[in-house]
């Protein structure tokens, strides 16, 4: 009897298959399907965005200006209630401001020492025309923001306790570490006896 042939087949490896199947799927993510990954990845991004946004938002808002701010942003004051010779405090956007009626002998002073402090800087600077009499300034130390006190200190102004600030009559720094005059505030005269701050 004639022996028969044994055919050999060859058997392909299943790890071959496998490949196959992984190389099919790749090729499927170029071509702009999104997996579980990608969708976790977007995912995770978008709430790190939220959160960021969450954290952000009080710093943010704390940079808006007050409500009671916007409100005072110019107020109108009669002079009529200060005497000669007095102060009156308001206060306009949060600090205080000093409405000084000036007697005729500290006018005569503070005129007649012409331009002193930082900036040097004459009474009529500082004052608007035919109202030199009042004098209207920010009543916070330059040096560190303190009030300084009234009627006081060597040059019959102004005087900071804090840090030993003087300031004449015209609200000039005149000695001490305050590195400039009294802030003198946008304001404008809108009648005789009406002043209108900001």
């Amino acid at each position: 009897m004639p022996q028969r042939r044994r055919r050999r087949t060859r058997l392909r490896p299943a790890y071959e298959e496998y490949d196959v199947a992984e190389s099919v799927v790749t090729e499927n993510n170029e071509g702009g399907e999104a997996t579980r990954r990608d969708f976790i990845h977007i995912a995770a991004g978008a709430a790190a965005v939220g959160a960021g946004a969450m954290v952000a938002w009080p710093l943010i808002n704390s940079m808006n200006p007050a409500a009671d701010t916007l409100a005072l942003s110019t107020i109108e004051f009669d002079l009529t209630k200060v005497q000669e010779g007095q102060q009156v405090v308001i206060k306009w956007q949060g600090k205080p401001v000093f409405v000084r009626y000036r007697t005729p002998a500290e006018l005569q002073r503070v005129v007649s020492e012409g331009a002193v402090g930082s900036p040097a800087q004459t009474d009529v600077e500082r004052t608007k025309p035919g109202h030199e009499k009042y004098l209207v300034v920010i009543g916070s130390c330059t040096h560190l923001g303190c009030v300084p006190t009234f009627n006081a200190g060597d040059y019959g102004g102004w005087f900071c306790p804090c840090h030993g600030s003087h300031y004449d009559a015209s609200g000039r720094i005149r000695k001490g570490p305050a590195p400039l005059n009294l802030v003198v505030p946008e304001y404008q005269y809108v009648s005789d006896t009406r002043v209108q701050i900001g």
